[in-house]
């Protein structure tokens, strides 16, 4: 039982060291500097809307690459059934070379 709450406090802690980590690296992203942000202001709606495009082509891009991925991937799956459903009934088919090769049939 002690054992378990150790273990517990352990992955409590690594946590928020993790969380405290990627806080700090906010932070500094957050800090603005007032006399050139009047100044850059259209600057920055400006890279904001072009980052914005880029992240949406992205993800688009992502989605297509994705369902094609799909669509590949069932393909292929159609194909493996057919050939295993060709190989299925080719196994029960009667065979007449066979038949004659043992004389078994005329």
């Amino acid at each position: 039982m002690v054992r378990m709450t150790e273990i517990s406090r352990t992955k409590t802690l690594r946590f928020l060291l993790l969380f405290a980590s990627f806080s700090l690296q906010f932070i500094s992203g957050f800090s603005d500097d007032s006399a050139s942000s009047k100044n850059s202001l259209k600057t920055k709606s400006n890279a904001n809307s072009n980052t914005g495009t880029k992240v949406v082509i992205i993800l688009i891009g992502l989605v297509a690459v994705g369902l094609f991925s799909f669509f590949l991937f069932k393909l292929w799956q159609k194909k493996k059934r057919d050939e295993q459903y060709a190989r299925l009934l080719k196994l029960f088919e009667e065979d007449d070379e066979l038949e004659v090769e043992l004389g078994l049939r005329d």
